[in-house]
C-alpha cells in the first residue's frame, strides 16, 4: 500500500491523464510533445529566418564587388571559398550526419537507423544534382565565365536565367541553414556565415551579364539582390514542415538530408569557383583553415 502511494504521485507527474488524452486526440508523437520546446523554441525560430536571409541576400555583396569596386582580390576571395567549403564538409560529416545516426537509430534500430541516414543523405545529393540538371547543367564557375561574354544578345538571357537557376537552387540551402538553426544556433550560424560567402559569386554571375545588356549598374544589383530570397523562402517551408509533421524521425532525416545539400554545395560549387580565382594551393589552405575552425568550435561547444 505505501510502495503504491509512493509510485502513483510520480506517474502523474510524468504523464497526466489529461495529457495523454490530448497526445492521443491530436495524434501527436510524445516524442514531440517533450521536446518541442526545447528544440523549436521560437527564438531559434527567428534566427533561423533571420540567418537564412543574411545568407540569401548576401549575392548583393558579389554584386557590389562586380558592380561598384574596381577590382577586389580574388585569391582572398578564393580562399574564403574554400575555408566554406571546409567548414560545410566537415560539419556535415561530423556534426550532421551524427546527429541523424543518434536520432534515427534510436528509434528504428542500428541496421535501419543507419540506412535511412545514408537514403537521406543521398536524397539530399539527388536533390541538388536534380536542380543543377533541369534548371542548369553549369556550375556557378561556368555562370562567371559565360558572364564574360560581350555578346549583349545573349548576356541578359544568360543574365536572368542564372539569376532563376540560382534562385531555385538556394531553396535547399534555406530549408539547411533554418533546421541547423533551430536545433542548434551555434551551427545555423557557422553554416549561414559558410553559405553566404558561397552566394558571393552567385551575385557576381547574375549581376555581371544583365549590367552588361542593359548598363544600368542598379537593374543588375536589384535582380541579383532579389536572387536570394529563395533562401528565407527555404527556412519558410522547413518551418512549415516541421510545425505540422513535428517528431524526431523527421529532425533526423533532416540532418541527413541537408548534409547531402551541403556536401554538394562544397564539391560542386565553391571548390570550382575558388580553383578559377585563386593559386593551386588556395583552395586546399581554405578548406584545412575551415575544417580547423570547425573543428575547434564544436570542441568548444560542447566542452
Amino acid at each position: 500500500m505505501g510502495r503504491d502511494t509512493i509510485i502513483a504521485p510520480k506517474r502523474e507527474s510524468l504523464f497526466p491523464i489529461s495529457d495523454a488524452a490530448n497526445i492521443i486526440s491530436a495524434d501527436i508523437n510524445i516524442f514531440a510533445i517533450l521536446n518541442i520546446s526545447k528544440i523549436m523554441e521560437l527564438n531559434n525560430i527567428y534566427l533561423g529566418f533571420a540567418l537564412a536571409t543574411f545568407a540569401g541576400l548576401s549575392t548583393g555583396i558579389g554584386s557590389g564587388l562586380a558592380l561598384f569596386t574596381k577590382s577586389f582580390n580574388k585569391r582572398f576571395l578564393a580562399i574564403a571559398l574554400g575555408l566554406s567549403a571546409g567548414i560545410m564538409l566537415y560539419v556535415s560529416f561530423v556534426e550532421l550526419i551524427q546527429l541523424s545516426f543518434e536520432s534515427l537509430t534510436a528509434i528504428y534500430g542500428m541496421n535501419f537507423g543507419k540506412l535511412i541516414t545514408v537514403t537521406g543523405f543521398v536524397v539530399g545529393l539527388l536533390l541538388m544534382l536534380l536542380i543543377d540538371q533541369l534548371f542548369d547543367h553549369h556550375s556557378i564557375a561556368d555562370f562567371i565565365s559565360r558572364s564574360e561574354d560581350k555578346n549583349e544578345s545573349v548576356l541578359i538571357k544568360a543574365g536572368v536565367f542564372s539569376a532563376i537557376a540560382l534562385a531555385i537552387h538556394n531553396f535547399p540551402e534555406g530549408f539547411a541553414t533554418f533546421t541547423a538553426t533551430v536545433y542548434d544556433p551555434a551551427i545555423g550560424v557557422t553554416l549561414a556565415t559558410a553559405i553566404a560567402v558561397h552566394n558571393i559569386p552567385e551575385g557576381i554571375a547574375v549581376s555581371v551579364p544583365i549590367y552588361y545588356a542593359t548598363k544600368s549598374k542598379r537593374k543588375a544589383f536589384y535582380i541579383s539582390f532579389l536572387s536570394g530570397l529563395a533562401e528565407p523562402i527555404g527556412a519558410l517551408i522547413g518551418f512549415l514542415i516541421f510545425r505540422t509533421v513535428f517528431n524526431e524521425a523527421l529532425f533526423g532525416i533532416s540532418f541527413a538530408f541537408c548534409a547531402g545539400i551541403m556536401v554538394y554545395v562544397a564539391l560542386n560549387e565553391l571548390l570550382p569557383v575558388a580553383k578559377e580565382y585563386g593559386e593551386p594551393s588556395d583552395t586546399i589552405i581554405g578548406v584545412t583553415i575551415g575544417m580547423i575552425i570547425m573543428a575547434i568550435s564544436l570542441i568548444m561547444m560542447y566542452a
